[in-house]
């Protein structure tokens, strides 16, 4: 097939093919169907037999985790104890496996090329495997919540990168020579998608200097940090809960499987809106507590 599409009409496009299931000349439909119950059976093997044979605590540095904050890195390489992932955990995790499928047929039955599928990439002796490239250009594939999806949609998600997307693709689009990279994301709430696409090497663009840096200076900078005898600062500062004296953790250490070993005093707290961390407790809190439990145990 001879295709001249780009990344940039790919959301409006997966749109069309949605809303009148007609695909453009040269798709093979019947293949792409195929392809994409092959991609779930692959993945449920992968979730059932190979997950549980190695499990997800390699103590490994990843192109995956190489954004993630310096004491977070340094935890992973020395093996802490951290809270136990809980089943609505691991089926949250799961269906954003399948959107993720979902996402790459749609792309491929609106016609946009799909290639390097999970190519090996490698900085510094660091490994990783890319989603794909779409019409060549180097893209992860996201699942997000509304929240989360506000920061790809409007570009934002350089400003605020709490689980390193920027820096894992970044790592990608470097071994291939690329300083362009995107995202194909998904509220997986409302299915709204959109496309966010940044170029690290333009140095007049809006994000530059969060997303201008050495990917290999980085990978450099975070050897000798998890190589340490002591742990880094904390990766960010308790807060205060609005007006009450009580101090809690900032949303990014709130998703850490790594706070009780950070925070050993830390309470808990059962809110209608969801679980509070509370390292500071100026004014107890009238609502129920989560005594002695980790944050996932509900």
């Amino acid at each position: 097939m001879n295709n001249k599409k780009t990344v940039d009409t790919l959301v409006q496009d997966i749109y069309n093919v949605i809303s009148t299931k007609e695909v453009p000349d040269g798709v093979d439909l019947d293949a792409e169907i195929d392809n994409f119950g092959e991609g779930i059976k692959r993945l449920m093997r992968q979730q059932f037999t190979e997950y549980n044979a190695q499990g997800d605590s390699k103590r490994t540095l990843r192109m995956s985790n190489i954004g993630r904050d310096d004491r977070y890195l340094w935890n992973v390489m020395r093996g802490t104890k951290k809270e136990e992932l809980q089943p609505h955990t691991h089926m949250k995790f799961m269906f954003g496996h399948i959107i993720e499928e979902l996402l790459l047929f749609l792309t491929k039955a609106s016609g946009h090329e799909v290639t390097d599928e999970q190519k090996q990439c490698e900085v510094q002796g660091i490994k990783g495997h890319m989603d794909c490239k779409i019409d060549g250009v180097v893209t992860d594939i996201k699942s997000a919540s509304t929240y989360s999806f506000k920061k790809f949609k409007d570009g934002s998600l350089a400003e605020n990168d709490p689980f390193g997307y920027v820096a894992q693709i970044k790592g990608y689009a470097f071994a291939e020579g690329e300083t362009t990279f995107g995202w194909l994301a998904m509220d997986k709430q409302n299915g709204h998608l959109t496309y966010l696409k940044y170029d690290a090497g333009d140095k007049d663009g809006e994000h530059y200097d969060k997303i201008g840096y050495d990917i290999e200076e980085r990978i450099k900078h975070i050897k000798k940090v998890v190589a340490l005898d002591t742990p880094p600062e904390v990766c960010s500062e308790p807060v205060p809960d609005g007006q009450s004296g009580n101090l809690k953790l900032s949303i990014t250490c709130s998703y850490c499987p790594y706070k009780d070993t950070c925070y050993p005093s830390l309470r808990t707290f059962l809110y209608s809106t969801g679980p509070r961390h509370l390292v500071h407790v100026e004014r107890e809190p009238n609502v129920r507590e989560l005594g002695g439990k980790n944050a996932g145990d509900f």
